[in-house]
């Protein structure tokens, strides 16, 4: 897998654009690309125990940090790495890796069954999907893997959390592909039962089709979405599950298919009914 890296063009690409080039398309789009002869996980713990052994606990550092437990990296392991290395580079230089280490591994999300799923496939996790985060009920994390000719990006769902019924809209083509890479998941279609999903698994959706998908409750899940090709692509966005209390009475609720730009006519609709 290519490693997409825009730091160096965005810090220094007007100032030394050679070396820009160098660290985004050599360092990161060739070196650490390398898969078949060094896994990312063994990237990264090469790398921080180099950066580590040359007292460079700087933001690289914690970008490295972040990519190791990104890349599987357990934070039992990178104790262990740290403390081993302690007696090769110097205590000191051990003490401030560790203040870092401490901080990325001491996020409240479960670090140990989050690494060992990012270990468990070749894509990364990526950054927490914020941008999409009012469509789906629990937390997700997005990693392009391609943005150029088709549009490839790994998405991955923590346990119980799955998006909101949408329809990806088109003229002509468009729809999504789903390629299953790991942890346990389900898609459904409106109107037909929920589909488990499993590494291997492959989802065609055709432009039209409301639909929705996410992680099982008891696992961790993965899936790249293939944007498929089409004239006049969007995706529409429905409300998965509205609840409406009255003050003494019982909860109403209304399942799946309400439009999020018809939310206001529905809620004037309701309204006299809740009165």
């Amino acid at each position: 897998m290519v490693i997409k890296q825009t730091a160096g063009r965005d810090a220094l690409g007007d100032f030394a654009p050679k070396f820009a080039e160098l660290n985004d398309g050599v360092l990161f789009g060739e070196v650490w690309s390398r898969e078949d002869k060094l896994s990312l996980r063994d990237r990264s713990l090469v790398t921080v125990t180099a950066l580590m052994a040359q007292g460079l606990t700087d933001s690289s550092f914690k970008y490295h940090l972040e990519s190791a437990k990104k890349n599987g990296i357990t934070k039992e392991e990178i104790a262990e790495i740290l403390t081993h290395a302690a007696f090769y580079a110097g205590w000191p230089k051990a003490w401030a890796a560790f203040r870092m280490a401490k901080e990325v591994w001491s996020e409240k999300t479960d670090d140990s069954a989050m690494t060992k799923h990012a270990a468990s496939m070749v894509f990364p996790i990526g950054a927490a999907n914020d941008g999409f985060a009012q469509y789906f009920s629990g937390k997700s994390y997005l990693a392009p893997v391609s943005k150029e000719q088709v549009g490839i990006f790994n998405v991955t769902f923590e346990p119980g959390c799955r998006n909101n019924w949408h329809i990806h809209h088109a003229k002509t083509g468009g729809g999504q592909i789903l390629v299953c890479v790991a942890g346990r998941g389900f898609y459904q279609e409106w109107g037909k039962d929920a589909v488990e999903l499993l590494p291997g698994d492959t989802v065609n959706i055709p432009a039209g089709v409301k639909h929705w998908h996410g992680a099982a409750p008891d696992s961790w899940f993965s899936h790249l979405a293939v944007e498929v090709p089409g004239e006049e692509a969007s995706n529409e966005w429905l409300l998965w599950r509205i609840q409406i209390r009255r003050q003494r009475d019982a909860v109403a609720v209304v399942e799946g298919h309400l439009s999020v730009v018809n939310l206001v006519a529905f809620w004037e609709h309701l309204v006299p009914f809740l009165c």
